[in-house]
């Protein structure tokens, strides 16, 4: 799956000539995809709300017999025609599907980043791939991160690819021979070490990586747990993942639409948890990771809100409709 994902980002960049909007192409298909899931979850979703009223009742009257609460509520369920977990179900099946796309993207990036790795080792120029006002879409919107492969980025490289890598090197590049380097070396026991030789040959061979992703001095910042400096090269200005944040938060309030727990109810803190989990996770996940899985992470928001919106309208409309009839029919 992870490769037929690839394969089809590759045809859509083949078709649009610039991988940042072949990210936005394809987050708009997976999107595409998954809306029957989405539509089928929001519909379970507006059945479950309206039983609300009805569940608090319960929840009230049997609050000292659990297994009378628990009794009642599958009646209930079974008397409206609801299924509880339509609304949770397509949401768990959505999850191994972004895990893959993850996958699918981190893969892209990684091959990308070899290629650039090869072309520095060469004592070339690595040809980036810009996109708006990001430097290379393979390395971090951020002002943290040096706009070439630099050793953090590195070090997420797996060691199947940089195996293959190695192998499909015509000529072992002057600039690491003197390593020694072997197929073992990249085995996952030696990967760190190895790409940390492989790094600093670099930044001792090559005085154009060497500036690259030297630090802007001055520009340090000591944030307790960790110490971030801005890069001489930086790779961008952290649109993209402040963006995934406040789109994570408006995406939660679009989604969560017309879902009103109690006050005392434990679904509130866990909604109230949820709502700044995400953002602040996604913040971090997007800062250290390569702006395409942030310009993915964004686009992938947008498109859910707006076809969250289009669903909310499609089951109005529904709604209204089947009111009326309702209504037609009392009246005859």
């Amino acid at each position: 799956m992870n490769e037929l994902l690839f394969n089809i980002l590759s045809w859509i960049n083949s078709w649009v000539g610039n991988w940042g909007w072949s990210m936005v192409v394809f987050t708009f298909l997976i999107r595409l995809v998954m809306t029957p899931l989405d539509f089928k979850s929001r519909a379970g979703m507006r059945k479950t709300t309206k039983l609300q009223p009805k569940m608090a009742e319960l929840q009230k009257k049997y609050a000292n017999d659990k297994e009378k609460l628990n009794q009642k509520t599958a009646e209930l369920y079974k008397k409206e025609g609801v299924n509880p977990m339509s609304s949770c179900l397509p949401l768990l099946l959505t999850w191994p599907i972004l895990i893959i796309v993850f996958s699918a993207m981190r893969t892209v990036a990684n091959r990308e980043m070899l290629s650039q790795l090869t072309q520095i080792l060469n004592n070339q120029t690595p040809v980036m791939e810009p996109w708006l006002w990001i430097k290379n879409i393979w390395m971090p919107d951020s002002l943290f991160s040096s706009a070439w492969p630099d050793l953090n980025t590195l070090r997420q490289i797996p060691s199947d690819l940089w195996k293959n890598w190695f192998a499909g090197l015509e000529t072992v590049p002057v600039l690491i021979q003197d390593l020694g380097l072997t197929t073992e070396s990249f085995d996952s026991a030696n990967l760190m070490t190895t790409i940390q030789n492989i790094q600093a040959a670099m930044a001792n061979g090559n005085a154009a990586y060497a500036d690259a992703v030297s630090v802007n001095g001055g520009w340090t910042f000591n944030l307790l747990v960790t110490t971030m400096s801005v890069m001489k090269d930086y790779n961008g200005y952290l649109i993209l993942p402040v963006l995934s944040a406040v789109t994570q938060i408006v995406m939660t309030k679009v989604t969560g639409n017309g879902q009103q727990p109690q006050a005392n109810d434990q679904s509130a803190q866990t909604g109230k948890f949820m709502m700044w989990f995400f953002p602040i996770f996604s913040l971090v996940i997007c800062v250290g990771y390569s702006a395409a899985f942030a310009l993915y992470w964004v686009a992938g928001n947008l498109f859910m809100m707006g076809q969250t919106l289009l669903i909310n309208k499609m089951l109005d409309e529904k709604e209204k409709k089947a009111a009326a009839a309702a209504g037609e029919g009392s009246v005859k």
